[in-house]
Formats: C-alpha cells, sequence, structure tokens
C-alpha cells in the first residue's frame, strides 16, 4: 500500500485540533511462532475541535475501523479519514500486520541455532503506524497501556515493569500499567523465550534479556553492564536534577535489530553488541557509549521530547553528548574524549567539509526528511558543539540550565528557543550569536597557529565567512630528550581571523585545541607539521596524542598528508599508547589507511608497518585481541597466518580473522569454515563463514554475498561486517560489476524502514574499483531515484570514498 509522510504543515494543522487521552493497545502474538502475523487494536481516546476533520496515521492492513461507533472508510495512503468529530472522542481499530520478515516497525525473528522465534517493534521516526493506528508526530504524547497475549513459553517487554500475567486459553495475557506521557516513536512491546538476569541497584529493578544461545554471553557481561547502567542513571539523576522516574529499567537484546533505540524504559539493542567473545576494552567504551546515549533520551527525547523533526538534533546531539559527559566522569572510562576523537569525530569534521554538511538545526518539511539527518552532523558534531557550550558557559551553569529545563517541560515539547532561554537564564550571557553560529550555520572552522615577529598568532576560517565565537585552549611542547613536556597551556577566546595567543614561552610544537574544548580542524606550522607527523608519540598525555591524530587523519583527507604519513604518524602513536580505547582505533584507522586510502604501489609496506605495531601491542600487553585480528588482516601468506593462528590458540574469533585473510590471498578452505562454524558457539556463526566467502577474489564469491545482502537474507546489522569483507582491495577486476550494480540497486535501499537505508547505502558503497566519475555519478543517481535516507548516507559515504580515491592517485 502507498504511504504518505506526514509534513509539517499537517502535524501542526493536527496538533491544533485535538489532544490525545490515552492509548489502550491490545496486540495478539499468538501467530507467530508459525507464521508472520502481529495483531493489534488501538483504542485511542482524544479531544477535538467539535466537528474538525482530520485523520489517524495507519499502515497495517485494517480490519475494523469505528470513530465513536460508526464505521470508518478505508485507509488511503496510510490514512484513515476522521470527519465531524466530536469534544471527545474514541477511536477503536484492529489491524494485522502481516509482513513481520521486511516491513516496518514490527520485525520476527528466527534464531538459526534453535529455531526460537522473537518479536520486536522499533518505531523511530514514524514507524508505529505500521503496528497499529495512531497520531504519529512528536508532539501528540500520551500515556500507552498495553494488554499483549503472548504463546506461554514466552515472556513480554514493555516500557512499564511488573506487568500483571495470567493464564489465557493456552496462552499468558502481559498487562502492563500505562506509561507517562510518550510520543508514539517511544513504546515498544518485545517478546520470546529469553533469558533474564535482574539485580537491585541504587533504588531500580534493573533488567537484561536476550535470544537463549546468547544466555552464557549475557551472564559474562552482567555485572558490568549493571554497574554501568547504575552509574548512568545517578550521574544523569543528579545532573538533571530528576531522577529516572521508573523503578524498572529494561535493556533487550534482539536477533536481526539494526543498532539501539530508547524506548521509555525499555532500551532495545542489536544482540551483537554482546560480543560472543571477550570483549576488549575498546569495545566496552563502544558499548558504554551506546549504553549511555540510550539512557540520557530518558531525558532527552522521552521526557522532554522535540516539538517536531526540525530539533532532532535536541534529541540525539544531547543524548551523544550526554553519554561522553557521563563516561567520563561516572564510568572507568576517563579517556573518552580521546577515543571520540580518533573515532565519530572524524566522521564528522569529514562530513561537515563536503557536501553532506548541513546546519545542525534546519528545516525538515517532513518524516521522510528526518530520516536523512540521522548522520554525522546531527550526532558527533552536535555532541562537540554542546560540548563547547559547556566549556563556554561552565560545566556548573550548564548543570543548572539543564535542571531549570527540565523541571519546567517535563512530559511536554520544547523547541530549540526554549533549550536555549534555559541556559541564557542560568549563564546570565546572550546566547544567541553562539546560536546563529553553532546550530545555524553549516561548516566547520579551520584553526592554525602562526609563529610572527610580533608573537604568536591564532589564525581562523570559517567554512563560510567569519570563524565562529568559541574558547580554544592551545599548549606548547618543548622537547626534552627523547619526549615532549608541556612548558605552557592558555585559552583563547577566537575574535575574527587572527587573534593575538599570549602567554606561552618558545616552543617546538603548539598543539591547538589541545583539550578538545572545541568543535574545528587544525593545522601545525612547519614546524609542528614535523613533530605531529614524526614523532607524535612524544607527546605526554594520550589526549594530546589522540588531538594530533586527529589532525593527521584530517590532513589525509583533505590531501595536507598522504598515506605513508598517516600509517607512520599513526603506528608511531600505536608502539607508546596504553590506553587501550584509544590504542586499538588508532591500529584500526593505519589498517585502513593502508588498505583504502594508500596508493596499490604502496599497500604492501604501509601493511607491514601496521603489522609491526600490532606486533609491538602483543610484545606491551596492550590489547592483544585487536593486536591478533590486525595481524590476521595484514598476513601476505600461509607462514604468517600459521603463526597468528598459534598465537590465537583457541580463540575462535581471531580464526575466523585467519580464514578470512586467507581467503582474500586466494583460498578458500572450505573444510576449515565448515568446522569452525559447528564449532564456534556464535549462533550468527553462519555470518563469519559468509564474510570468509565474500572475502575471496572469486566472481561465485562475490555474487553469493552482493545477493545475501541486497536480497535481505543476512540481518541488517550484518552488512557493515559483510559489505566490508565483499569490498577488499586487489580484487578490482572481479568488483568492477558490482559499481554498476549499487546504482541499480539503490532505489531500493530504503525499503524496509531508515535502519536498512542507513546500513545499506553506507556498507555496500563501491570502496575500490571505482574513479571519481563514479563517485560523482553515483550522486546523481541518488538524488534522482533513491528516498532522502539513502541520499542522505550516500552523500556522506562518497565524499570519504572520493577522498580516499584522490589519495591512492597521489
Amino acid at each position: 500500500m502507498p504511504v504518505r509522510s506526514l509534513r509539517q504543515e499537517e502535524a501542526v494543522e493536527r496538533a491544533a485540533l485535538l489532544s490525545v487521552t490515552s492509548y489502550d493497545i491490545a496486540v495478539d502474538l499468538t501467530a507467530l511462532p508459525d507464521g508472520p502475523e502481529f495483531r493489534a487494536v488501538s483504542t485511542i481516546r482524544f479531544a477535538a475541535t467539535a466537528g474538525a476533520s482530520t485523520f489517524v496515521d495507519c499502515c497495517a492492513e485494517v480490519e475494523t475501523a469505528t470513530l465513536n461507533g460508526e464505521p470508518l472508510p478505508a485507509a488511503v495512503d496510510g490514512r484513515i479519514a476522521l470527519e465531524g468529530l466530536a469534544e471527545d472522542n474514541e477511536l477503536v481499530v484492529a489491524t494485522v500486520q502481516a509482513d513481520t520478515t521486511h516491513g516496518r516497525g514490527v520485525h520476527r525473528a528466527v534464531d538459526p541455532a534453535d529455531d526460537n522465534v522473537y518479536l520486536w517493534t522499533t518505531f523511530e521516526p514514524d514507524e508505529a503506524r505500521y503496528a497499529w493506528a495512531c497520531f504519529d508526530q512528536p508532539d501528540l504524547k500520551a500515556p500507552h497501556a498495553f494488554t499483549v497475549t503472548a504463546p506461554a513459553g514466552w515472556t513480554v517487554v514493555s516500557n512499564s515493569g511488573d506487568p500483571l500475567v495470567e493464564e489465557v486459553d493456552g496462552a499468558r495475557r502481559w498487562t502492563f500499567e500505562p506509561t507517562p506521557p510518550l510520543s508514539t516513536y517511544n513504546p515498544v512491546v518485545v517478546a520470546g523465550p529469553f533469558v533474564e538476569v535482574r539485580k537491585e541497584a541504587g533504588g531500580h529493578d534493573l533488567g537484561l534479556y536476550a535470544r537463549q544461545t546468547l544466555a552464557d554471553a549475557l551472564r559474562r557481561d552482567a555485572d558490568q553492564l549493571f554497574t554501568l547502567t547504575a552509574q548512568g542513571l545517578e550521574f544523569f539523576g543528579e545532573r538533571f536534577g530528576m531522577p529516572f522516574p521508573q523503578r524498572s529499567y529494561d535493556q533487550v537484546f534482539l536477533p536481526e535489530f539494526g543498532g539501539a533505540m530508547e524506548n521509555y524504559g525499555c532500551v532495545t539493542w542489536s544482540d551483537d553488541i554482546v560480543r560472543r567473545h571477550e570483549p576488549t576494552t575498546a569495545e566496552w567504551q563502544v558499548f558504554t557509549n551506546v549504553l549511555l546515549h540510550e539512557m540520557a533520551h530518558m531525558w532527552f527525547g522521552n521526557i522532554v521530547t522535540m516539538r517536531w523533526w526540525d530539533d532532532l538534533w535536541l534529541n540525539e546531539a544531547f543524548a551523544e553528548f550526554a553519554c561522553m559527559w557521563a563516561a567520563e566522569r561516572a564510568t572507568a572510562y576517563g579517556d573518552t574524549a580521546a577515543n571520540n576523537l580518533v573515532g565519530d569525530k572524524l566522521d564528522a569534521y569529514l562530513a561537515d567539509q563536503g557536501p553532506a554538511s548541513h546546519p545542525i538545526r534546519q528545516v525538515v518539511p517532513s518524516v521522510a526528511d528526518a530520516e536523512s539527518i540521522f548522520d554525522s552532523i546531527t550526532y558527533p558534531k552536535g555532541a562537540a558543539v554542546l560540548k563547547q557550550l559547556m566549556h563556554f558557559v561552565g560545566e556548573e551553569t550548564f548543570g543548572r540550565g539543564m535542571t531549570a529545563y527540565f523541571a519546567e517541560h517535563a512530559w511536554g515539547n520544547t523547541t530549540l528557543d526554549d533549550l536555549v532561554g534555559a541556559l541564557e537564564q542560568a549563564s546570565g550571557r546572550d546566547l544567541q550569536p553562539w546560536r546563529r553560529a553553532w546550530l545555524e550555520t553549516a561548516g566547520v572552522d579551520r584553526l592554525g597557529i602562526e609563529r610572527t615577529d610580533d608573537g604568536l598568532v591564532l589564525t581562523a576560517a570559517g567554512a563560510h565567512g567569519a570563524p565562529h565565537p568559541q574558547v580554544v585552549g592551545v599548549a606548547a611542547y618543548r622537547w626534552a630528550g627523547e619526549v615532549l613536556e608541556e612548558v605552557g597551556a592558555v585559552q583563547v577566546e577566537v575574535d575574527g581571523e587572527r587573534t593575538p595567543v599570549e602567554g606561552l614561552p618558545e616552543a617546538d610544537l603548539y598543539l591547538v585545541n589541545h583539550d578538545d574544548a572545541t568543535f574545528a580542524t587544525t593545522r601545525p606550522d612547519a614546524a609542528g607539521r614535523e613533530v605531529l607527523v614524526g614523532r607524535p608519540s612524544a607527546l605526554p598525555t594520550t589526549l594530546a596524542r589522540a588531538v594530533a591524530m586527529a589532525t593527521i587523519w584530517d590532513m589525509l583527507s583533505e590531501g595536507d598528508a598522504t598515506a605513508a604519513e598517516a600509517v607512520g604518524a599513526l603506528t608511531d602513536v600505536v608502539r607508546v599508547e596504553t590506553v587501550e580505547t584509544v590504542a586499538e582505533p588508532c591500529l584500526q584507522l593505519a589498517l585502513a589507511a593502508a588498505q583504502q586510502w594508500a596508493p596499490a604501489s604502496d599497500r604492501a609496506d604501509l601493511e607491514a608497518q601496521v603489522a609491526a605495531a600490532a606486533r609491538s601491542m602483543l610484545d606491551a600487553g596492550v590489547s592483544r585481541q585487536s593486536a591478533l585480528r590486525t595481524l590476521a588482516r595484514t598476513a601476505t601468506d600461509d607462514d604468517d597466518l600459521a603463526e597468528v593462528t598459534s598465537l590465537a590458540g583457541d580463540d575462535v574469533d581471531v580464526q575466523w580473522y585467519v580464514l578470512q585473510r586467507r581467503a582474500e590471498l586466494g583460498t578458500v578452505d572450505a573444510d576449515a569454515v565448515q568446522a569452525l562454524q559447528e564449532r564456534d558457539p556464535d549462533p550468527d556463526s553462519w555470518i563469519r563463514a559468509l564474510c570468509v566467502r565474500a572475502s575471496s577474489p572469486s566472481a561465485e564469491a562475490k555474487e553469493e554475498a552482493w545477493t545475501a545482502l541486497v536480497e535481505r537474507r543476512v540481518p541488517i546489522q550484518s552488512a557493515r561486517t559483510v559489505g566490508p569483507a565483499l569490498w577488499r582491495p586487489g580484487q578490482d577486476d572481479v568488483l568492477a560489476p558490482y559499481a554498476e550494480r549499487f546504482l541499480e540497486a539503490l532505489p531500493t535501499f530504503h525499503e524496509g524502514g531508515m535502519i536498512p537505508g542507513l546500513a545499506l547505502t553506507a556498507s555496500l558503497f563501491p570502496v575500490h574499483a571505482v574513479d571519481e566519475a563514479y563517485v560523482l555519478r553515483a550522486r546523481e543517481v541518488a538524488a534522482a531515484h533513491a528516498a532522502p535516507v539513502v541520499v542522505g548516507a550516500l552523500t556522506e559515504r562518497s565524499e570519504e570514498v572520493l577522498r580516499m580515491v584522490r589519495a591512492r592517485g597521489r
């Protein structure tokens, strides 16, 4: 059935006509063990302007629909017309969603290891309408009460804890208390024969759920997850002056789920984040960030919700900022800022310098357009800008502003004006110039340092004119034998294109933004460049080294440094870095520079440098798992692979990397793949086997992987692993046809929702066997034929590939 995307003017008109009192939703899951059907009856009570007309959103198949007892016409374009409204209304719509394999909103997953069935819903931005009838826009908040009938052996989890459970005709009925007022994208129903682990902590009843075949991994990680959850709830409750208002807080790890979703009181995750092997420290850092990001949404997004999608950043940028704030202040992951510098922030710098750049806050005409801005500008740039704002007004003042904001707007909807007003009142400062410069203007500043006869000068060039108002740290470093010592640091308030820097002595290196307090790319002077490229390991702190690496990577992407220089600098840092949450991503950046950014003639030598750095990590006892994976991915022959196999012992994860590299070098050992798949306790080990075959320079193997991805034969989150296995360097001849097939498939990538659109576009975009002309043509094809979410994802990913292509040609 064709559907229409809600436009902002329609949402404004509908919100003026009605207010929703409550949703009572009865869900029937009893058909799901043997079939696809998800049934729901949505009873909506709402007040309206008497005599007015509007519509309710409903994209599921409608079985019956009545308004105040009168039958309604069939849905058209995913909308049921509502005519002649009374002051008080009751709407009852019975629906069935039969496409629970590739459809939107509702998904039925089957665990291949034991054939158990699991059901989940996920609704952001406007997919609740695929599950049941609702007024699907963020500013029509209302309590949601669920009654779920499920097979007797299943557990049902929703937003409210402590459900009443009753036996009913061979099934069980789960009745949940009404939620507080929530936007329609925020409720959830998940069900299946879960394994459950619970713990009481900090006055909250914490729950963890996963499919049965992941029981051992969930129990292994449960104590750490409970600790992080309790630390986060305590931190946010204190900083926002509002403890999480519900006793239960559940987190459910789900098969075939893409990403994570912040449903109130019941966060859902892709269960591939539950590592089948013992997680590395850097993997725990990722886990921590995602856990705290989704938790921050309990306040930013759930308790207080944006009025319309033009303020999406109020949800996502704040959650991304807050997760790093909490990780640094409340958990063992105090180097979160340095980790972010060599990870997500690099994506934001790149995106903000290319055609994907846009203001953090912008006009969003429809919900379909909103799907296109779940990107590196909204998330990591938005988070960095908020960090800069907190630095600008002071952390204590920032906290007071947030406390006032939540106290005034709890369970309501807000706009940018509400937030800025709260911070202006707390700080006593006019923040309108900051707002215009940082939130309503696209582009990233370039900051530099000059040594003049009159002293040091900080240079600042804005992307479209004057630089942003910001406070920037500059540190001076001087050689002391083989190390660099910090001999001074100052804060500089940027005042135009050239600002004198006072109070720093003569030094060998001046590092701009050394404390990562702002969002700006930086460049050293000539003397500083020699240090950053040649000996960044001499810098005395992890954060300073991370700033140096972010600078080098931006220089690579802009053509100001070669892949060889980037690999040299990154591996130099890896040899001394003991903070694993920084060492691991630096090693991965070095490998990416060698395999994706370097000319083919340099690739072997640079891979050897990366391998040497990985061996040094092994010798130092740092990030053993990551080092072994890297040694496997850079092996040149059977002897190298035999060495890694010996070092790995019984480590199944590393053995998969060995088999994948062997396949990339031309040999798929089918018997070894089958044996490892049978030995691997991972219920999704068949995907690892597919990655092995996909890495082979075999036409048949590439066809198998391509078909599996495009025809959705693998879970969507697996695209992020199978896609890179498909696009391997040195296989241009066999990969060439898939560049054209990518363009042909583009119009289909958004089918099934926003997450498939994002994942397939980014992971399948050709990395090799293309040139600049192809990248530009891909943008034209997407603009003409693809959905907004695909256009946005392609624009961002294509800019990175375009710069790779240019770097390979240097």
